[in-house]
């Protein structure tokens, strides 16, 4: 039996590195056939290992800090369904799009960008680390679903478009540039998966996943800010402090120029959901807890629709699907989501307790990785020791360590630090 082809899409986008025999029984070939590639796609990656640990990983506030705070699971479940609106609005299948927002992240390390820069600094001799080329590696080689005739692992051997929609930086590691999406180990299977595709383009699917996490990083982590007292919109209204936000935003998050970041605080101000939690310090009352929600519901509507909205006005009605469009969205929204990013940034990430707290995270990364490197294979789990084995160097075998650091949740990287260093 064939799969149904998810209209649009061609068989080179349907194509899988590893070919697969049809399911056998009658139950399995006829879920085989009804479902698309894309729609198995999607629930392999809803079924991993790699998905299930981000619950235990920080997005803003950690797992364990403030009122059920956000994890990079629910922040992944969040982007997954805000990309499936936009996507499927404009054309883009929609499961191609949830699966891009579910996959985005599992390649981030312990404590978030913190670790991520714990690792980056270790990984030096191994070309390095960055989160999404450790996405790139978990859905190809190191998430264990698909084994070739030769032992070689595929990970979890998705479609050529299906990878190329989770691709967020689609180029290796260069020379002055931070973000990249490929180790120089993975080379093959990237150069694979963007046959066809123009070079250092993100398809649209990719794109719609990128706009949905500044979405909802901007919206969500800020209600996490607000719900655990770090965060209030009472700053938007403090010509000072709006300025400062401002700078920010321009400086991390846009290229829009600090006055015109400033003008959008003043047209969020306007927004009745955003003035009515402007007006006085979140209170924790039914009421404030109400408008809270308005609020994250309303922006997030506003944030979708203006891509769906500027995209259709450039490219017109027709469906639209990896490389038929760019996505649009105007600068004037643009900047009311680089000026929310920036407010999580001024007054979470910046807070001097927090700052602290993350120089012992990286103290704690860097000690395990180097008692992991001291101890291995046997401190290693038993999935990684062949790889440890197989490895023809030193960098090699730094690049299996770090693999292995990185899949750990914030709660096992302290037991292990505990467990291996004392």
């Amino acid at each position: 039996m064939v799969s149904a082809e998810p209209h649009g899409y061609s068989a080179h986008d349907t194509a899988r590195l590893l070919p697969e025999p049809a399911k056998h029984g009658t139950l399995a070939e006829a879920e085989t056939e009804a479902r698309t590639p894309f729609a198995r796609d999607r629930a392999r990656v809803l079924h991993s290992a790699a998905l299930r640990r981000l619950a235990g990983k920080t997005q803003v506030v950690g797992p364990g800090e403030g009122d059920v705070p956000r994890t990079r699971l629910t922040h992944s479940l969040e982007v997954a369904q805000i990309g499936r609106g936009i996507g499927g609005e404009l054309g883009c299948d929609p499961d191609i799009v949830d699966l891009a927002g579910l996959a985005h992240d599992i390649g981030h390390p312990p404590f978030g960008h913190n670790g991520e820069r714990a690792l980056n600094a270790l990984a030096g001799p191994c070309g390095g680390f960055e989160g999404n080329a450790q996405t790139l590696r978990i859905l190809t080689r190191l998430e264990p679903k698909a084994l070739g005739p030769d032992g070689r692992q595929y990970g979890l051997n998705l479609t050529r478009a299906a990878l190329d929609a989770a691709t967020k930086y689609p180029w290796p590691r260069r020379e002055g540039t931070v973000k990249f999406g490929v180790y120089a180990d993975d080379l093959p299977v990237f150069g694979w998966l963007r046959q066809g595709a123009p070079a250092d383009a993100q398809c649209l699917e990719a794109q719609v996943m990128d706009w949905s996490d500044d979405v909802a990083y901007s919206v969500h982590d800020v209600e996490d800010g607000v719900l655990a007292g770090r965060i209030s919109l009472r700053a938007l209204g403090s010509p000072a402090e709006r300025h400062v936000i401002a700078a920010l935003a321009a400086a991390h998050f846009s290229h829009e120029p600090v006055e015109a970041i400033e003008a959008a605080a003043d047209g969020l101000l306007r927004l009745p959901a955003v003035a009515a939690l402007a007006r006085h310090d979140y209170d924790g009352t039914l009421a404030d807890q109400v408008a809270l929600k308005q609020l994250t519901s309303e922006l997030v509507g506003r944030f979708a629709s203006a891509a769906v909205t500027g995209t259709r006005k450039a490219h017109g009605t027709g469906a639209l699907r990896r490389y038929d469009a760019d996505l649009v969205v105007l600068p004037p929204v643009a900047a009311e989501v680089a000026l929310l990013k920036a407010v999580a940034l001024r007054y979470v990430m910046s807070d001097p307790e927090r700052l602290a707290v993350q120089i012992r995270q990286r103290e704690l990364i860097t000690q395990l990785t180097e008692a992991l490197c001291l101890r291995a294979p046997e401190a290693l789990d038993p999935a990684f020791r062949p790889a440890w084995a197989a490895a023809g160097d030193d960098a090699e075998r730094l690049r299996v360590v770090i693999d292995q650091v990185a899949l750990l949740t914030d709660a096992q990287a302290v037991s292990w630090h505990r467990r291996l260093t004392t």
